[in-house]
């Protein structure tokens, strides 16, 4: 590969691993990104670029395991989260009631979402639709969350979260945006519904990724592994820059904020492709 096309993949981890963890879809950033400006199409098989933005976002899924590591051994027993005890202790049982839903629909629908929506398109009408909802979690949730911390979070709850995860399969919706928003209507205050977030995104996305490898592996050439590993590279290096930057952030501005930046950047788009 050329310079310049490796260098493309530095772009697209930098844009993967700084807005991963916002309420903004880094899906969406990326494919606006590339459609609009980097075109990965044009050297990459089809298959192969659309599964290169999804096994990126692997790069920032590990810069989650890195920064909550205590968390991510105290799932599997290996470490005690101070404060918990046998009735209350978040688990892995929290985890896997939250990611079934998103799972099953991600396995049925994965071939209409590579086919039908990875485009800038759709991504306008996550976006927009994704703000809304934020919007609303933020003017209508409960003014006095009665959940903050993963340790008084039930099953009951986790499973509804993951139900509204499901919406994040429309690229441009984002997945922090809609199971934030959907804690927070819950109870949860917006730190404790982003640590849950990012936790059930690790097992979401190893998968998702997996899926997408064994799918198109016939589409991706050795020669694309270098753009792979970069792209890899970069969005687990500026995921670690913004991970604890945004959970401190999100406390105090909360969704509002967001969800005035997806809908400028959709009016921004709307005007450029369309008008």
């Amino acid at each position: 590969m050329e310079l310049f096309e490796l260098i493309k993949a530095v772009i697209l981890g930098f844009v993967e691993g700084m807005t991963e963890f916002a309420p903004v879809s880094s899906t969406g950033h990326m494919i606006i990104v590339d459609d609009l400006w980097l075109k990965t199409k044009e050297f990459l098989e089809p298959g192969s670029a659309n599964t290169f933005k999804i096994v990126i976002q692997l790069g920032s899924i590990l810069a989650v395991v890195v920064v909550m590591w205590k968390r991510m051994l105290s799932l599997v027993g290996l470490y005690k989260i101070k404060g918990q005890t046998a009735s209350r202790k978040f688990n892995l049982g929290h985890v896997i009631v939250g990611i079934i839903p998103a799972g099953v629909f991600g396995v049925l629908f994965e071939d209409y979402i590579d086919e039908n929506l990875f485009f800038t398109s759709t991504v306008i009408i996550g976006l927009i639709v994704g703000a809304i909802w934020m919007i609303i979690a933020d003017k209508f949730g409960p003014k006095r969350p009665k959940i903050t911390s993963l340790d008084d979070l039930s099953y009951g709850k986790a499973f509804k979260i993951g139900l509204i995860q499901c919406l994040s399969l429309w690229p441009g919706f984002s997945r922090s945006g809609a199971t934030i928003s959907g804690g927070v209507m819950l109870g949860l205050d917006h730190k404790t519904a982003s640590d849950f977030t990012f936790i059930m995104a690790v097992p979401i996305m190893a998968g998702a990724s997996g899926l997408s490898l064994v799918k198109n592996w016939s589409e991706i050439n050795p020669s694309d592994f270098g753009f792979y590993a970069l792209g890899f590279i970069s969005a687990f290096v500026f995921a670690l820059i913004s991970i604890k930057f945004f959970l401190k952030l999100i406390s105090r501005i909360k969704l509002v904020p967001f969800a005035i930046y997806r809908l400028i950047l959709a009016a921004i788009l709307i005007v450029v492709l369309y008008l």
